[in-house]
């Protein structure tokens, strides 16, 4: 198992380990090259489980081509102890999503926009979302955070998604908190 102490990013997919950022950008970019008139939509989001002696929370980053495919990696944080408070665990999935989210500098996103800026009459697009692994529904323990957690993604510029839209942490990221 790898795992990321919090004070290092290391990033994995089922065909790569140990990738840096500089990896993880680089990745993004060439995949958006590919097709420059493409409708873009860079999503993060992450969830947790709880196990025996530790809370394990994997970051997802998903580079989606609409209807196209998507290219993604994962971030991987082990924390040594059971976080069963909910409203702690849930905010601390939120701060390891920012985390990931801050490294996409200005600089950066602007560098993504330029792929596709040439193509926008062509109908080329380009979003950036933060998925919340919260749902609104009454049923559902979480609906209590969802406004806090709404306010912390739109504070980053992100235009946020919870349940049943943030498939990104509620459905990829999930598939490896196992």
């Amino acid at each position: 198992m790898t795992t990321d102490n919090g004070l290092s990013f290391s990033f994995q997919n089922l065909s790569q380990r140990k990738m840096s950022f500089e990896d993880v950008f680089h990745h993004i970019s060439q995949y958006m090259m590919k097709d420059e008139t493409g409708n873009y939509c860079l999503m993060f989001g992450t969830d947790s489980q709880i196990h025996t002696n530790y809370t394990l929370f994997i970051t997802g980053i998903v580079i989606q081509r609409k209807s196209k495919g998507a290219w993604a990696c994962i971030r991987r944080v082990i924390i040594p102890r059971k976080m069963t408070n909910l409203h702690e665990r849930i905010s601390f999935e939120t701060t390891l999503t920012e985390e990931v989210v801050s490294m996409f500098t200005e600089e950066r996103k602007n560098l993504l926009i330029d792929i596709v800026l040439p193509h926008i009459y062509k109908g080329a697009s380009f979003t950036i979302e933060g998925h919340i692994d919260i749902g609104s529904g009454k049923r559902n323990k979480t609906h209590i955070f969802v406004k806090e957690m709404v306010s912390r993604m739109e504070s980053l510029g992100l235009e946020p998604k919870i349940k049943p839209e943030a498939f990104v942490a509620s459905s990829y990221a999930n598939r490896f908190t196992k």
